[in-house]
């Protein structure tokens, strides 16, 4: 039955049995996209776990990782030993392969939101899956990984955001990131309502959100480059302790400025292949808005990260870092 979820998803009716069991557990189906496995015998040490992808719905490589880790379930060749709740966030940009609908479902996990419509019903479903998994294990540490593709080429194709939030990352994290092939780290300087920030600050969790690779199609993705990521993921799903590896490994980088667009009349001097993480040095003229005026790169060089000037008013149209020396980040 788990190797079938994706399509009941996307089908978007639920099966009349909405429970079942695989070799080392038991699965529910609490709405389309959202699925409890628990297992018939869980790890002391083991977390509980939250695993995220297609929050866009054009960002396949997530889930067809996570398709490969149910099956392997599914197949009894991987045991499940901690809760887990497996989210495909938005059904109906997944369907139509697009990165949403009408809204960025990845900007409105705050549990005071107002919006209407069907992505901000569709936050609140998923903030409600969340709340109700947590609570029903609330003896166990929480951790939230949510995966995702970024739409432009990166000098770091694999890297993790680390939301901002006062809950601290455990320095083990760092270790098992490093392990899974993580490239580059981006620390967050404000809030931002993602979803891996939702669990961080509403629930404590040990909680990123991890950009696989870039935006392709299904059966376009590079696979053997997020083996390393797909063992990590079966190794906490079984409630072991994951691989490490010296986070020396990773290069740190910490968000200066975030570059919102403020007026109609927006340029951002950013081509369009340019990949993530390109540095732009003092002086250089990053976005023209008639509203909040010029950006100009300061004393300092900035990286430019998720540059993309066709994004609401109000929205942020990219991230400006600064790299960070390991060892004090790794200590946070």
């Amino acid at each position: 039955m788990l190797n079938h979820w994706l399509d009941w998803t996307l089908d978007g009716h639920l099966p009349v049995q909405r429970s079942g069991q695989f070799p080392s557990g038991t699965y529910r189906l609490h709405a389309p996209g959202i699925m409890e496995l628990i297992p018939h015998t869980p790890q002391p040490e083991a977390y509980a776990c939250v695993f995220s992808a297609a929050i866009h719905g054009n960002e396949t490589a997530p889930v067809e990782l996570l398709g490969e880790w149910l099956s392997a379930l599914k197949a009894g060749t991987t045991p499940l030993g901690a809760p887990v709740l497996v989210i495909l966030g938005n059904i109906p940009a997944l369907r139509a392969q697009q990165r949403f609908i009408a809204t960025n479902l990845n900007r409105l996990f705050k549990r005071d939101l107002t919006d209407s419509g069907e992505e901000p019903e569709r936050a609140r479903e998923l903030m409600a899956a969340v709340d109700r998994f947590y609570a029903t294990h609330a003896a166990r540490p929480r951790l939230h990984y949510d995966l995702h593709t970024a739409i432009r080429e990166s000098l770091y194709p694999i890297f993790v955001v680390e939301p901002f939030a006062n809950t601290a990352t455990l320095p083990e994290q760092w270790q098992w990131l490093a392990a899974a092939g993580m490239q580059a780290v981006l620390h967050q300087h404000q809030t931002s309502w993602t979803f891996s920030h939702y669990s961080k600050h509403y629930h404590g969790a040990q909680a990123f959100t991890f950009e696989l690779g870039r935006v392709a199609p299904f059966g376009q993705n590079d696979r053997a480059s997020l083996i390393p990521m797909g063992a990590l993921l079966t190794s906490l799903s079984k409630g072991e302790t994951p691989a490490q590896q010296d986070p020396a490994s990773m290069v740190f980088f910490q968000v200066e400025h975030e570059l919102k667009r403020q007026a109609e009349d927006f340029t951002l001097y950013v081509d369009a292949d340019m990949p993530n993480f390109s540095c732009f040095e003092p002086g250089t003229r990053l976005a023209r808005d008639s509203v909040a005026g010029d950006f100009v790169v300061g004393e300092t060089p900035l990286h430019v990260v998720f540059p993309n000037a066709n994004v609401a008013l109000g929205a942020r149209a990219a991230l400006l870092v600064a790299p960070v020396h390991s060892s004090s980040q790794t200590a946070k």
